[in-house]
């Protein structure tokens, strides 16, 4: 149980004795305390507090507390506002006077005209910089070099094509002469191809079956000169010999007047057995021979000589490499005239800007003089574009690559453009359709001759 809070203004002493009050003791009214208004209610409030915790534990204890709660106390008399004194009369006006007179206004002089702004001089007509009369010097590279050209021979080639001759960079016609266009080959096989893209079998249709009629479907697709690339094997799998060789080419001689490049298998062993006797079969007839390479040039430059025929010297994408082989071939006593150089690149997207600069390089240091790159230079973009993913794979790649045939002819035209423009000679191309725009492109860029 609790303890009971002690009533205000009574001694602890006496709160100890009585533990319960009184209902007379809780109903007498309270000694009305010497304070303020505000300071009465508040004691008033507490005692009433008070009052009612000690009656709920009077109920606690049993006892009857019935009646004994104190009686509200009486609400406050209302004040009423005391009225508000009369407001006193108005003082009565005082008789008008008469207004003094006003003083006239005086009027203001009105503000003298500004002066008018001179007029505008007008400007003299502007003078022109230049007479109609004046020409602009168009900045010229002064070349001392000159690519060489080879020789207009062929036997008994109906056409003979010569190329070199440039002491410009390409096209570039206003700094020195480019006495001839670039060339397109064709390059076709002595057998169908087993590792040609279908794309290229369904262009040439049934004349890869037979040697000379494709040379002849290749001249009138507009080949300046045709390339025969020799197999490993015949079409029954068997190795490729000599006498198969020499017969096959002989056959495309008959079957066309361009003029002709053999190319080996690609093995330096191979290359020699099957050239050399080529060779040998068509003194005269002014072939160009490849590949002639570190391993094997030896050999070829010897038949080259003794039959009259033109040698592609082939290195890697280096400039030194290729100078050092011309130096070695030329020291065989090969007049450079008699030589194509083929300092080999790749493909749109494959490195072609690194053979695009070597050719440049090439160009450039020929055309300042040092003779030993002073040659043609031929390029083979046909078979580095159908090698790439991007000409060789129609299926399994992305949708927005489109169409794989026009997406393939595009390849092999864009890295044979490129190349042309930085100085090949000679490009060898595969499908009809590149030789066609390769043609046209060259024929536009040679209009500006």
């Amino acid at each position: 149980m609790t303890s009971e809070p002690s009533q205000a203004g009574i001694p602890s002493g006496e709160a100890e004795q009585a533990e319960t009050p009184s209902p007379a003791q809780l109903s007498a009214p309270a000694t009305p305390a010497p304070f303020g208004d505000a300071s009465a209610a508040f004691f008033d409030q507490l005692r009433r507090a008070l009052a009612a915790g000690l009656l709920a534990a009077a109920r606690e204890l049993g006892a009857d507390v019935s009646g004994a709660l104190p009686p509200n106390p009486p609400a406050p008399p209302k004040v009423t506002a005391a009225p508000a004194p009369a407001a006193p009369p108005a003082p009565a006006a005082e008789p008008a006077t008469q207004a003094a007179p006003a003083e006239p206004v005086k009027a203001e002089a009105p503000a003298p005209p500004k002066p008018a702004a001179p007029p505008k001089k007008a400007l003299p007509p502007e003078k022109p910089w230049l007479t109609a009369e004046t020409k602009t010097e168009i900045v010229k590279e002064k070349w001392t070099g000159r690519v060489r050209e080879t020789k207009e021979q062929g036997g008994t080639r109906a056409r003979t094509l010569t190329v070199g001759g440039q002491t410009a960079l390409p096209f570039m016609f206003f700094e020195g002469e480019i006495p001839h266009r670039p060339a397109v080959a064709i390059e076709i096989m002595d057998k169908r191809p087993a590792d040609w893209s279908p794309l290229l079998l369904k262009a040439w249709g049934d004349v890869i079956n037979d040697p000379a009629q494709w040379a002849k479907a290749a001249e009138n697709a507009g080949a300046d000169a045709l390339v025969l690339a020799l197999s490993l094997t015949d079409p029954d799998g068997k190795p490729n010999t000599p006498e198969r060789a020499v017969t096959v080419t002989k056959a495309v001689l008959q079957a066309t007047g361009l003029p002709l490049i053999v190319w080996g298998p690609g093995q330096a062993e191979a290359d020699n057995a099957l050239l050399v006797p080529i060779a040998e079969a068509t003194k005269g007839e002014r072939l160009a021979l490849g590949i002639c390479e570190d391993k094997n040039y030896r050999t070829i430059v010897a038949t080259a000589l003794a039959n009259d025929h033109v040698v592609i010297a082939r290195t890697a994408m280096d400039v030194n490499l290729a100078k050092q082989l011309n130096i070695l071939i030329s020291d065989m006593g090969l007049p450079l005239d008699r030589v194509l150089m083929d300092p080999t690149t790749g493909a749109l997207g494959y490195g072609i800007e690194y053979g695009y600069s070597v050719m440049e390089r090439l160009r450039l240091a020929a055309l300042q003089g040092d003779a030993m790159t002073q040659l043609p230079m031929i390029v083979t973009p046909g078979y580095e574009a159908w090698k790439a993913k991007e000409a060789k794979v129609g299926t399994g790649v992305p949708e927005a690559w489109g169409d794989w045939e026009a997406r393939a002819i595009h390849w092999e035209t864009l890295t044979a453009m490129a190349l042309i423009e930085s100085a090949a000679d000679l490009v060898v191309l595969r499908h009809p359709e590149s030789v066609r725009r390769v043609r046209l492109a060259i024929d536009d860029l040679m209009s500006a001759k």
